[in-house]
C-alpha cells in the first residue's frame, strides 16, 4: 500500500447485528427529536410481512410513522422525488429504511434532500452535499448490499439511462441494523445474488488502489465468511448460523468498500442496472470473474491472499498460479449458487459502446486496480456475454 497520509474512516453512528435486533429500534428512536418517522420500503416486503415485523415493533412502542412503499429495484429519480415529497408533506423528521439496497438508497437520498434541498442529480459524485441529512435507521433485509453501513447510494437517471453513484459522508446511518430473522424467507436466487454482491464488495475493496490496513482486514474476513457460508445459506435459508455469518460478512464488506473504494465490476454493473434494470447484485455476480481476470496482472499478490481466505490450498504455488486459483474459486462459488449468465438477461450487444463509455465515467471505476481503456471494457463485456452463450449451447447439447 502506498503512503496515503492521513486517512479518515467512515461508519454508522450505531450498529446492531443479531437475532431480534429490530426490538431495539424504539430505544434508538427515543434519542432522536422526530415527531413522525417516514418508513421507506417496497410492496414486496409489505406483502410478505417482513416490513410488518418492523412496523409491529413501532406500533407497540406507539411510534408515529407513515409508510412509503413505492420503492422499486434500481430506484429512479422519480421514486426519490415521490418519497421526498411524502416526507415533507407528512412533516417527518427521520427515516426508517426496511429492505435491501434499493429502499436504503432511497432513504439516503430523502435524507440528503431534506437537509440540502435541490435535485438529487446535484449530488452525483463525491461529498457534494454540505449538511448532514435527516437521521436514518437502516434495517437491512438482504445479506449483500452493505447499504446500511456505507456512505454510498445509487439512483437511476431515467432520462440518461444510467446510474448515479453518490458517495457522501452526510448520508451515513444513525443506526445500521442486521437481524438475520428478517432474512430467513429470502428466496435462494436472491440470497445467491446478494451474497455474491457482498463478495464483490469485499474483493474490489481489497484489490482497489485506495485500500488500507483497516479495509484489508475487513475484506479478507468477509471473503472467508462468504466462502464458508453462502452455499449453505442458499441451500437452507433457515440455517441461522449461515444467515448470521452472512450478516457479518456483508456488513464488513460494506465498511471495507465504503472506506476504500470499488472497481470496474461496479462500474459496469451500474450501467447494466441503469440501462436494463438488471438487479445490482446479479449484475455484479455476472461481471466479477472477467473483471478479475483483467485486473489479475496488476494485483496477483492480493488475489493469492484472497485464495487463502477462500480456504484454497495455495501455499505450494507461485503467486501467479495462486492468483488464478482465486479466480477459479470465485467462478466455482458463482456456479454453485446458480448465477445466470449475461446472455440470459436483457443485455443487448448493440448497446455495448454506450455501456462501456458510461462504465469508464462511473465513480467506482476510478479506484479500480488499474485504469482500463474503452476497448478493455468492451472486450470484458463481450467475453462475459459470449462465454454465457457458449455455455448455454454446451448445456443444451448435453
Amino acid at each position: 500500500m502506498k503512503n496515503q497520509g492521513i486517512v479518515e474512516l467512515y461508519q454508522p453512528r450505531h450498529t446492531l447485528i443479531g437475532r431480534d435486533g429490530i426490538t431495539m429500534i424504539p430505544h434508538f428512536l427515543e434519542r432522536l427529536s422526530a415527531d413522525r418517522v417516514l418508513v421507506v420500503t417496497d410492496k414486496g416486503l409489505m406483502k410478505t410481512g417482513i416490513a410488518g415485523k418492523v412496523t409491529a415493533v413501532l406500533d407497540e412502542a406507539k411510534i408515529n410513522y407513515v409508510i412509503y412503499d413505492g420503492v422499486e429495484p434500481n430506484p429512479s429519480v422519480r421514486i426519490v422525488n415521490e418519497a421526498f415529497a411524502f416526507y415533507k408533506e407528512q412533516s417527518c423528521g427521520a427515516v426508517i429504511a426496511i429492505g435491501g439496497g434499493s429502499p436504503i438508497d432511497v432513504a439516503k437520498a430523502v435524507s440528503i434532500l431534506s437537509a440540502n434541498g435541490g435535485k438529487i442529480q446535484d449530488y452525483n459524485g463525491v461529498n457534494k452535499s454540505k449538511k448532514h441529512g435527516a437521521p436514518i435507521i437502516a434495517v437491512n433485509t438482504t445479506a449483500g448490499t452493505g447499504s446500511e453501513c456505507t456512505r454510498a447510494y445509487v439512483v437511476t437517471d431515467e432520462e440518461a439511462k444510467s446510474k448515479m453513484l453518490m458517495v457522501d459522508t452526510n448520508c451515513l446511518s444513525h443506526l445500521a441494523l442486521n437481524d438475520p430473522m428478517l432474512m430467513v424467507g429470502m428466496p435462494p436466487s436472491l440470497t445467491a445474488a446478494t451474497g455474491i454482491d457482498a463478495l464483490t464488495h469485499a474483493i474490489e475493496a481489497y484489490i482497489c488502489n485506495t485500500h488500507t490496513p483497516y479495509t484489508d482486514a475487513l475484506a479478507l474476513e468477509s471473503i472467508r465468511l462468504i466462502s464458508g457460508s453462502l452455499r449453505e445459506a442458499v441451500r437452507d435459508g433457515s440455517n441461522m448460523d449461515a444467515r448470521t455469518d452472512m450478516c457479518w460478512a456483508e456488513y464488513m464488506a460494506g465498511l471495507a468498500f465504503s472506506n476504500a473504494g470499488l472497481g470496474l465490476v461496479h462500474g459496469i454493473a451500474h450501467q447494466l442496472g441503469g440501462y436494463y434494470n438488471i438487479p445490482h447484485g446479479l449484475a455484479n455476480a455476472i461481471m466479477l470473474p472477467r473483471v478479475l481476470e483483467f485486473n489479475r496482472p496488476y494485483c496477483m499478490g492480493r488475489l493469492a491472499e484472497i485464495a487463502q481466505a477462500m480456504d484454497e490450498k495455495v501455499d505450494h504455488l507461485s503467486v501467479d498460479a495462486a492468483s488464478k486459483v482465486a479466480i477459479e474459486a470465485v467462478r466455482r462459488l458463482i456456479k454453485d449458487v446458480k448465477i445466470p449468465p449475461l446472455c440470459e438477461t436483457k443485455f443487448d450487444m448493440k448497446d455495448i459502446d454506450i455501456i462501456a463509455e458510461n462504465a469508464l465515467k462511473d465513480t467506482a471505476t476510478a479506484t479500480n486496480a488499474v485504469r482500463p481503456t474503452l476497448e478493455d471494457v468492451k472486450i470484458i463485456i463481450a467475453k462475459t456475454y459470449y462465454e454465457g452463450v457458449l455455455m448455454k449451447k454446451v448445456n443444451e447439447n448435453g
